[in-house]
């Protein structure tokens, strides 16, 4: 029973004219290096259930702004696993960010980062206000030359 649990079996297809040595080694290492990348640990988002099987302490943070999509960015720059959940009891709807308890220090430096660039973001006009306050200025500029009216005296009088 101890060996028949021990030892594991894989299956392996591989489409191919003539099986040599060759083919089989290229195979294999094929399915080796897809084991090693599946194997390697993500960092970002995932779920609050997965980040709670993992056996460290939990830490949560309420987020108010709708914006949580640039917030996943700056905490996958920070290595952070995290969770986010919508809290659709309270209106506007509460973000709640769960994110395991030793990384609080690069959550509390991901969140800086965070309000940091959505207030830049904020004190930036948008490029369509901008666009269009330019063309009102420039239809206001063809209006003001049309306007003018030729006057040409010759220097006769009647």
């Amino acid at each position: 029973m101890q060996e028949e649990v021990t030892q594991k079996t894989i299956a392996l297809v591989i489409k191919t004219a003539k099986l040599d040595a060759n083919v089989l080694k290229a195979a294999m290492r094929m399915y080796l290096n897809h084991r090693r990348q599946k194997a390697q640990k993500t960092h970002g988002k995932t779920s609050v259930k997965k980040l709670v099987g993992e056996g460290v302490g939990v830490s949560s943070i309420e987020v108010t702004d709708g914006n949580i999509k640039s917030f996943e960015r700056v905490a996958r720059k920070y290595n952070v696993d995290f969770a986010v959940k919508k809290d659709k009891t309270t209106d506007p709807p509460k973000y709640v960010v769960f994110f395991k308890g030793r990384d609080a220090d690069a959550v509390a430096q991901a969140f800086k980062e965070f309000v940091y660039g959505n207030e830049k973001r904020k004190g930036r006009t948008s490029v369509r206000e901008k666009l269009k306050r330019f063309r009102d200025a420039v239809s206001q500029n063809k209006n003001r030359e049309r306007s003018r009216e030729k006057n040409k005296d010759r220097g006769q009088s009647p």
